[in-house]
């Protein structure tokens, strides 16, 4: 049998499904890289004990999530202003035109579909639906007749050419008519979504300033405060609840989410961040395998300690149901699903969640698929249709009868379209993030051990290795190596222990050098009695962070989308946080050295700087004090998203001020700001103060 060709148009809106594309040719580094297209991304089965500490991991999912897509903390709810207008009277459904604010002045568009005649006792439930990456977003309508449809028809997918012509309308059409109220809305850059003018595009120069209100989407600053169109759809999706929970009739107990493709990205997304949806049903995107081709699929830090699989378990054990076809989510059955179905069993409610796999069809949400979702929706919302729950033909509806845009209602213009607005916009979220910040202090902290992504290793989790001691009269010399096991990391540590007068004091010396003997400063530490552990952080003399563009004709446009840094970051933590990460093993070492150490004292030098200062803020309290030269930088002064120092989310999250604000004052001495010098040997004198 011949497969269907909705997987061909669902590149229309450019689903990346580029199996065909050659992989770019990276530099192989000793750590390799995570890659959304060959990466494998199972369930994290040891990640938390069922039931026992699940509810903790639930909590690190959304938190990173949130995170992830710049809502953490979530931004303030300012009012949707909503417009509904333009009703379109169906047999037994209707459509309204609706259009509100997520932020000020940023519009969400879409059709509410209602029943009329609402089930006895006038409640509805109430359904999401994220349209996803197909030709033409939510105004779809293949031409009737068309070898598309038809195919659709010939091989079973569809029933009917209402169905086959538009898929989306048809879900919409038939949970209203089984007595729901549904939002059918824009993703951006679809459709009635015309403020952000492109769904997905690169870095832009005109768009890519360093002060609030001069940057736009994909701009270097957009990514230091975590500002993303995946943040954003993901908001105007948390803000479809909040409109459609005020639809009368609407039973805020009985709420859910269904998508697929960039919809099911959406619906997986959502549904493990917000409380309120009862249900939630994502197609084709569950997978251990690909996560999601497009920018709006993915975010910085998204994927990190994470994978779909894992954000799906967010939601047990509500009841959840997914469908696999012949595309990334192929092995479903054997990969990824057993893994939640014993999440659910483990909780008590293996009934809550389901999956089909009609593999034998491409990327699809067709009738088989629905029909599966309307089952779903029937049993957990208590509807009372005999099963299977079928459709019917229905009228398709014009794009001149869903916009929301009409002369009593005009479109945007001007500068509350494009890049003015954008601009506007991403201006907004910052301010409100500062204010949210302030009010919430203590998510200041919560963020950065996000970003961070590790806590201090326990003992057993870093193996050490010791040679042998070089004796240089003072002083001995003893190279080592600190392995985490978990992520296969090494790193090379250089120990200068003094021969007399030991102290009982260690200092964790970070710089970028490559130490191989003491230089002066450290020499004035060992005569103190002061050893000195100098760790050789991963990729030394590194001129940008490992780079992961999605394809290989993007290296020639390092502006294009596929550069975006989702891509990279949102997979594999930035290389200033995998030196945190060796700050951290270097410390578990000198903690497991014999005799151990009284205390354990931090240092960075030589452009250490701001990894001291992330380092210092994550482990105050492994450390009994920090002394940092910073040398004066600041997150927010780079340009570029490949730097070495690179860390998305810095500024949003206060940059090198807001980190050293984690510290405890007493202990804690900062060089090189304005007004006082650094360098090497001023830091030794710090810790000679700091140890007396």
């Amino acid at each position: 049998m011949k497969l269907p060709l909705l997987l061909p148009l669902a590149l229309g809106l450019g689903v990346a499904v580029q199996a065909a594309d050659p992989q770019p040719a990276a530099p192989a580094y000793p750590r390799p890289l995570r890659e959304l297209y060959t990466s494998y991304f199972p369930f994290d089965a040891d990640g938390a004990t069922i039931p026992g500490t699940f509810a903790q991991r639930q909590a690190a999912v959304r938190e990173r999530v949130l995170l992830a897509a710049g809502l953490f903390p979530l931004p303030t709810k300012t009012p949707l202003h909503a417009v509904i207008h333009g009703r379109v009277e169906r047999d037994d459904y209707t459509i309204d035109r609706v259009f509100f604010e997520s932020f000020p002045g940023h519009f969400v568009c879409g059709n509410l579909y209602l029943p009329k005649n609402p089930p006895k006792g006038g409640k509805m439930p109430g359904i999401l639906c994220p349209h996803g990456h197909w030709p033409k977003g939510r105004f779809m309508d293949l031409d009737a007749g068309s070898a598309a449809v038809k195919e659709q028809l010939a091989i079973g997918a569809e029933r009917f050419e209402s169905g086959a012509r538009s898929p989306l309308q048809a879900r919409c059409v038939q949970l209203a008519r089984m007595g729901c109220a549904v939002f059918f809305y824009d993703m951006l850059g679809n459709a009635d979504s015309i403020q952000i003018t492109d769904h997905r595009t690169g870095r832009r120069a005109e768009l890519d300033g360093t002060g609030r209100g001069s940057y736009g989407l994909f701009s270097t600053m957009a990514d230091l405060q975590l500002q993303s169109n995946f943040g954003l759809q993901t908001w105007n999706s948390i803000r479809a609840l909040d409109f459609l929970l005020t639809v009368p009739g609407v039973d805020a107990t009985r709420t859910s989410c269904t998508g697929a493709s960039g919809g099911g990205t959406q619906t997986i997304m959502l549904a493990a961040i917000d409380d309120r949806l009862a249900t939630a049903f994502p197609c084709v995107m569950p997978s251990t395998a690909m996560q999601g081709g497009c920018s709006c699929e993915n975010a910085n830090y998204l994927r990190i300690n994470q994978g779909n699989m894992d954000i799906a378990a967010a939601f047990a054990p509500k009841p959840y149901g997914m469908t696999a076809a012949n595309d990334w989510t192929k092995e479903l059955a054997t990969k990824g699903f057993p893994d939640v179905k014993m999440v659910w069993s483990k909780l008590g409610k293996p009934d809550n969640v389901m999956a089909t796999f009609n593999t034998h069809w491409l990327h699809n949400y067709n009738h088989v698929s629905r029909t599966t979702m309307y089952g779903f929706m029937n049993k957990h919302f208590k509807l009372g249709f005999t099963a299977p729950v079928l459709e019917r033909e229905f009228v398709v509806s014009t794009p001149e009868e869903l916009t929301v845009w009409t002369k009593k209602h005009p479109a945007p213009a001007g500068d509350r379209v494009g890049g003015a607005h954008e601009k506007a916009t991403l201006q907004h979220w910052s301010d409100d993030s500062d204010a949210q910040l302030k009010a919430k202090p203590d998510v200041l902290a919560k963020a950065w051990n996000i970003i961070v992504g590790r806590r201090m290793p326990t003992s057993g989790e870093v193996g050490i290795t010791i040679g042998k001691e070089n004796d240089r009269g003072s002083y001995v010399v003893t190279r080592g190596t600190a392995r985490y096991a978990k992520d296969n990391e090494e790193v090379p540590v250089t120990l200068f222990s003094p021969k007399r007068g030991a102290n009982g004091t260690t200092v964790v010396w970070l710089t970028s050098q490559r130490v191989q003997e003491p230089d002066a400063a450290m020499k004035q530490l060992l005569g103190a009695g002061i050893a000195v552990a100098v760790p050789e952080l991963y990729l030394p003399g590194a001129a940008q962070n490992p780079w992961n563009p999605v394809k290989a004709k993007a290296q020639a446009d390092r502006d294009a989308w596929n550069w975006s840094a989702c891509f990279t970051y949102g997979y594999n933590p930035p290389l200033l946080v995998q030196r945190v990460h060796d700050a951290m093993s270097t410390v578990a070492m000198v903690q497991q050295r014999s005799p151990k150490p009284g205390r354990i004292l931090l240092a960075a030098s030589d452009g250490m700087g701001a990894v001291g200062a992330v380092a210092a803020a994550t482990l105050k309290e492994h450390i009994s004090g920090t002394v940092l030269d910073t040398e004066g930088f600041r997150f927010a002064t780079l340009r570029d998203v490949m730097h070495p120092q690179f860390v998305p989310g810095a500024v949003k999250y206060g940059d090198v001020p807001g980190l050293l604000s984690l510290c405890d004052p007493a202990r804690l001495t900062v060089l090189g700001e304005k007004g006082s010098t650094g360098g090497a040997d001023a830091v030794a004198s710090a810790v000679l103060k700091m140890a007396k």
